[in-house]
């Protein structure tokens, strides 16, 4: 019989380091799939339905995608402690937290070299792009035992081709054979 994963994994036995570790993990998970993220939005040629949602925000409001980001998430938060049991753990909070700042950053710093004003093929290979940086950050971020239920909608069918790749480093490097 083939032992089922669970989506939850327990992680009350990691160590101090075993939880740095992971930590560190998540954040370059989370690093790069809002690489993607950032992409996507640049290109302007469509994103997640996530992205959609928050970037109609930050229009109305007048912010940035990432500060919206970041309050959207930390609104699910409170919603999920107010509702589940154990699914806001510590690294739901640093997705809350770090991922808006993550796309600001990035916007900041590519938003010269692709936006709308761009040729088409910069748009769609910034698309596409998006699509594989993004689905590859948030298997690390899956496979750090730290993400929410949130990343797993956030994601498309590309996450099902990293997660097998991103498992073996992941577990290599916190020793979870």
């Amino acid at each position: 019989m083939e032992k089922k994963e669970k989506f939850a994994s327990d992680t009350s036995g990691r160590s101090a380091a075993d939880w740095a570790k992971a930590l560190v993990l998540l954040l370059i998970g989370l690093t790069v799939a809002h690489l993607g993220v950032t992409l996507f939005l640049l290109s302007e040629l469509g994103t997640d339905t996530f992205t959609v949602f928050i970037q109609g925000l930050s229009r109305i409001f007048g912010l940035t995608v990432g500060t919206v980001h970041v309050i959207v998430l930390c609104v699910l938060m409170v919603v999920m402690l107010l509702t589940t049991k154990g699914y806001v753990k510590p690294g739901t909070v640093v997705r809350a937290f770090c991922g808006g700042p993550i796309i600001d950053l990035f916007s900041w710093m590519l938003g010269g070299y692709i936006n709308a004003e761009e040729g088409m093929a910069v748009r769609i290979v910034s698309m596409v792009l998006g699509c594989v940086i993004l689905s590859a950050g948030m298997s690390l971020v899956i496979n750090s035992n730290a993400g929410t239920v949130a990343a797993v909608f956030l994601t498309g069918p590309l996450v099902q081709f990293w997660l097998p790749k991103t498992k073996k480093i992941v577990r290599a490097v916190l020793r979870e054979e």
